[in-house]
């Protein structure tokens, strides 16, 4: 019981809190913006597709994951991903405020002025692209910070889906009205995935000099 409360461990967990709760956000926003343009009866639905299709791909990602990892190289490249994983999510934190608060407004049910009328399938496309994705980025980071900690891992699939499921539109609200949040979420990312890359230059080196 003791190795659970090691400082390794709780660092582990906390990185994983912060990372689920920025992902699970902008997850959010995303699904948001793609139903926002729909009427109310698809917008649900369409809301409802992008949550199941995101709980699915994290479980079947956190079950692949776990195990490419272990393959010498794939953690240097999934290090290099996670890299652009910030980026994007650099680029994605200076959505304009009208673009989040159609968002936040699809999420809550209600309509957003002025966004773009679509189909229930392009919403549904959209979003499962995006789903898909944001699942991978998200299970990721998650298995790069829990490392050797496997119920470190299944905590943070699990917080995961309860953030995605239960509460979006209130991670979406709350990120947009305390920005730091995110930027502290970002750099834990940057921070993982830059100790991705150091471990995995570590096993592909004594390989590459043999």
């Amino acid at each position: 019981m003791s190795e659970i409360f090691t400082a390794d461990v709780m660092w582990a967990f906390l990185q994983v809190i912060m990372i689920d709760l920025v992902l699970a956000g902008d997850n959010a926003i995303v699904i948001g913006l793609a139903a926002a343009g729909l009427p109310k009866d698809q917008r649900n639905k369409a809301i409802l597709i992008g949550i199941v299709a995101a709980t699915v791909l994290r479980i079947v990602f956190a079950a692949l994951t776990t195990q490419l990892l272990q393959i010498v190289g794939l953690l240097l490249a999934g290090g290099v991903l996670l890299l652009w994983v910030c980026w994007k999510m650099w680029r994605e934190l200076r959505t304009s405020h009208a673009e989040e608060h159609a968002a936040e407004a699809a999420l809550e049910g209600h309509g957003a002025a002025g966004a773009p009328r679509k189909t229930f399938a392009q919403a549904a496309w959209q979003i499962v692209i995006a789903d898909v994705s944001m699942s991978l980025d998200n299970v990721l980071a998650v298995a790069g910070a829990a490392r050797d900690h496997p119920w470190v891992l299944v905590f943070g699939l699990i917080l995961s889906i309860a953030l995605m499921g239960l509460a979006a539109s209130f991670i979406a609200r709350l990120l947009q009205r305390h920005r730091w949040i995110a930027y502290v979420g970002l750099a834990v990312i940057l921070y993982v995935s830059v100790d991705m890359i150091y471990r995995g230059f570590t096993e592909v080196y004594p390989l590459m000099a043999g």
